[in-house]
């Protein structure tokens, strides 16, 4: 499918010069003192979970390897920096600039997305000195927003649950095209089912979804202004049936049943709807709180739904924006039922199921938890402030630290504690419990023995209790994957739908304690090994 754009918009997207200036000044200081091809070792992690929440999910990583596989300056590009970097710059620098790629540079990290926690490196970037410094920024940008994002859908999937699905429509409130763009991606990544954002589609497979705007509707006054008025049967056996008189009648029919008045239904929304139906009767799902949903809104859809019925169509279902919400759907439901039902049996229809009920609230992802809790009927839910813009965090807050320089552990030491770094390179492994759940992530050195699994422990808490644990899994994974050796992507790049399972997959395995979107429980997120 679509993924085979992937490459080529990452690589346009995310050029070299897409970094912070200090990054060319720190590498032109280490290529004057002769220390640019000096070996060093960073890593990339976050200090604290996203939204008060138990976990992230790592997500960018492709975005990265695509990037660090494009690396290159181009003439202009070095044009550009000589006309910033200070005039005493020595030109052979820019020299050096333009032989620079990726070549010499490894990456290892945590599978794209998998479940990941506070502390816990994400990538390890080794490579030449000078090169992986001036790549630190780049990474970051990648990372930080499309794991947030991500993050922020999959909490949204845990309020809205299994059954709803979950439409994407931020784009408009998204943080310029690009944010706009990557938050779609990442969002279905993250759990949603369909984006509003046609681009996105088109790029990445994620399937777009879309009904009308309050607009169409208020632009109709009349029933003149429907053109065509006449509709062929789905199956084109018969000819044009004229679909105003067919449901002026089911209209009249639908006022009787309910009690309405018809004075005050809204001529112009009828025609409205009438219009969307001739042009899309495969796909009639219309707004129907322009005006009144109990007065007009729904008694027109109702009406324009049967006559659709009728000539062998099958309407979708309504989209509701404002209002008490809730209770809404559950009338529009009721209605239904009493209206519809029994419509399609004295068509001598087979029984079908109910049109479906479309939500396009404003919600966080708790307030949607509180809002769903109530008595209900919505079957689709459409966000997209709050997913977009990460309202309640508007940044992860991944760094990028360095940890060893030739082969010589490097720490950063901070008056705040939790800005300290843990020296050198590390093996990381998840330990699970009998039911696959990981319960720890433990750090050790790279050269030591990985832990088995049956077999104890003992480690300690690089933060908080410094008790000695003694701690025997039942099934041990790594966490380190090579997924870029010496220029080369060194594992299989997946397509945007591969990614979204992996990650329902690994939500799947975790924990429901620490998957509660209030005060969940905190993982043990940092140990270091001391000894089997």
């Amino acid at each position: 499918g679509r993924k085979r754009h992937v490459p080529e918009i990452s690589a346009t997207r995310v050029p070299p010069l897409l970094t912070d200036l200090y990054q060319f000044t720190m590498a032109y200081a280490y290529w004057r003192a002769g220390r640019h091809n000096e070996p060093a070792v960073f890593e990339l992690f976050f200090r604290d979970n996203p939204f008060g929440g138990g976990f992230s999910l790592f997500s960018g990583l492709l975005d990265c390897l695509l990037f660090l596989r494009s690396f290159r300056f181009s003439d202009e590009d070095l044009e550009y920096l000589r006309s910033v970097l200070p005039p005493a710059t020595d030109p052979a620098f820019f020299v050096f600039l333009r032989e620079l790629d990726c070549s010499n540079v490894t990456v290892r990290s945590a599978p794209e997305g998998t479940v990941v926690f506070a502390r816990v490196p994400l990538m390890e970037v080794s490579g030449p000195l000078a090169v992986v410094q001036l790549l630190e920024t780049s990474l970051l940008c990648l990372v930080n927003y499309a794991s947030l994002v991500c993050s922020n859908a999959a909490r949204f999937r845990m309020a809205a649950g299994s059954r709803r699905k979950l439409l994407e429509m931020g784009l408009r409130r998204a943080q310029g095209p690009d944010g706009g763009l990557t938050a779609s991606r990442y969002a279905y990544i993250g759990g949603f089912d369909l984006t509003s954002n046609v681009q996105a589609g088109f790029l990445f497979g994620v399937p777009v979804a879309g009904t009308m705007a309050h607009s169409y509707v208020t632009s109709f006054s009349s029933l003149e202004e429907v053109w065509p008025h006449t509709l062929m049967t789905a199956n084109g056996d018969h000819e044009s049936i004229d679909l105003i008189s067919l449901t002026k009648g089911w209209l009249r029919l639908v006022c009787e049943l309910l009690g309405a008045e018809p004075g005050k239904i809204r001529e112009g929304e009828l025609a409205a709807f009438l219009s969307y139906a001739v042009a899309y009767p495969h796909n009639f799902l219309p707004v129907i709180d322009s005006y009144s949903v109990s007065c007009s809104g729904l008694l027109n859809f109702c009406a324009v739904a049967l006559s659709l019925f009728e000539l062998d169509y099958r309407p979708l279902g309504v989209r509701l924006d404002s209002g008490d919400l809730c209770r809404q759907s559950v009338e529009v439901r009721r209605v239904f039922r009493l209206c519809i039902i029994p419509s399609l049996i004295n068509l001598f229809l087979p029984y079908l199921p109910l049109p479906l009920i479309r939500l396009s609230p404003c919600l966080s992802s708790y307030l949607l938890c509180l809002f769903l809790f109530q008595e209900n009927e919505i079957d689709v839910v459409g966000v997209g402030t709050h997913l977009v813009t990460c309202t309640r965090q508007p940044s992860l807050g991944c760094v990028y630290k360095l940890v060893e320089v030739r082969g010589s552990p490097r720490m950063k030491f901070s008056e705040d504690p939790e800005k300290s770094t843990v020296p050198g390179r590390k093996a990381i492994y998840r330990m699970l419990d009998t039911e696959g759940h990981p319960f720890l992530d433990l750090l050790c050195l790279r050269e030591e023995p990985a832990p088995t699994a049956g077999e104890a422990v003992k480690c300690h808490p690089v933060v908080g209790d410094q008790t000695c644990q003694s701690i025997t899994p039942s099934q041990v994974t790594c966490l380190r994957l090579d997924v870029y050796i010496k220029g080369q992507i060194s594992q299989p790049m997946c397509s945007t739908a591969e990614t979204r399972e992996k990650v329902q997959h690994s939500i799947q395995n975790l924990h429901p304690r620490y998957k509660r979107l209030e005060e969940p429980d905190t993982y043990t997120y940092i140990t270091c090994w001391l000894s089997q």
